[in-house]
């Protein structure tokens, strides 16, 4: 692997550097889902609403058209000229032989002809359409995508945290996903997130991702010594978001504070103190199993003071507080600076969503 310089020179201004219809091997805006009954079915609909259409104009005309019999041509002569056209069969046996017959068939029949033989291959003609709308998106979303979130590393941490962003009310199109592994990613867009495939630990790949346009970027890799390097630089690249990261060892948390990590998460140690509490009292993991959980009826939420509630004590609210971050400080309920809410203050509750 290349260690890329932040300057925005060399080979980490490969991938951002290249137009969006190149970008679409890398990077996957998230699509509706459409069974290939549907779209074959859809396909045949086409063509043969096109080929009734070229029945019905060539009926209209139908004194225009001569066949080998010389006799006026039937429905059925002229839905049999029709097919033959539309398919470049062209037997030859019914020709237009009118001017205004010949110009119909300039006008509409050779149109109908063309589209229907984009039908029979519809294969590659959705391919070419495929990546032209991808990277009509690319190019759309790049040039709007701000106050986002990027996750990097879709496995069970990763999954996990964007499950709980969406439970808490964050639309899936916001979040980026940035993965190696193709199968993380497919996972990812059939959820509806925007995907990224690369290296986090790569400049380009960030940005591409969006990184410094982002709100919040949360780095939940498998090896910690991958999250101090991924840590490193998104914060170089995004030096105002909030980043987040998971590691396993309590011994790495400084290095990612150093990093210039906002909040570091010790998995490990979290699932260990649950488990020591389980053995006793399993009905506290029950409860904050719920309040970790959005949709499970209670969680965890952070709001502003609202006017009336400064000079009060956060004890006496009617929601039950927890805390108060004050200064970016995270203060306890019962700590005695926070016995009077003051402006600017934000309130650490619990919150019904059942309601």
């Amino acid at each position: 692997m290349v260690r890329v310089s932040p300057r925005g020179s060399g080979p980490e201004r490969a991938l951002t550097a290249l137009p969006s219809y190149a970008l679409a091997a890398v990077l996957h805006m998230p699509e509706r889902d459409v069974s290939p009954f549907r779209a074959i079915w859809r396909r045949v609909a086409l063509a043969l609403l096109g080929l009734l259409v070229a029945v019905a104009v060539v009926y209209i005309d139908r004194d225009g058209y001569i066949d080998v019999r010389h006799t006026r041509l039937s429905f059925l002569d002229c839905a049999y000229y029709a097919t033959v056209s539309l398919t470049t069969t062209g037997y030859g046996d019914v020709t237009p032989y009118t001017e205004s017959a010949r110009l119909i068939n300039i006008i509409i029949i050779m149109p109908l002809r063309v589209m229907f033989l984009i039908v029979l291959v519809g294969t590659t003609f959705q391919v070419l359409t495929e990546r032209s709308r991808q990277a009509w998106k690319i190019k759309r979303w790049r040039s709007k995508v701000r106050n986002h979130t990027v996750v990097i590393g879709y496995g069970t941490k990763g999954k996990t945290a964007t499950a709980a962003m969406i439970d808490d009310g964050i639309p899936p199109a916001t979040i980026v996903v940035v993965d190696t592994d193709q199968a993380s990613l497919d996972h990812a867009a059939a959820a509806g997130l925007v995907t990224v495939h690369g290296d986090a630990t790569k400049f380009d790949v960030l940005r591409l991702a969006g990184a410094e346009h982002a709100s919040s970027i949360v780095v939940a890799t498998n090896r910690d010594d991958t999250a101090v390097l991924v840590t490193l630089t998104a914060r170089e690249i995004a030096p105002k978001a909030k980043i987040v990261v998971a590691i396993r060892e309590a011994e790495n948390q400084h290095l990612l504070r150093q990093s210039g990590a906002d909040s570091v998460v010790i998995s490990s140690a979290t699932a260990g103190r649950l488990l020591g509490v389980a053995t006793t009292t399993p009905s506290v993991v029950e409860m904050i199993d719920d309040l970790l959980t959005p949709a499970a009826g209670f969680s965890i939420a952070e709001r502003d003071v609202e006017q009336n509630e400064v000079g009060g004590s956060p004890r006496h609210l009617s929601d039950i507080v927890l805390g108060v971050v004050r200064d970016g400080h995270l203060l306890r309920v019962d700590a005695p600076e926070v016995d009077a809410i003051e402006a600017g203050d934000r309130l650490l509750f619990v919150r019904n969503t059942g309601k």
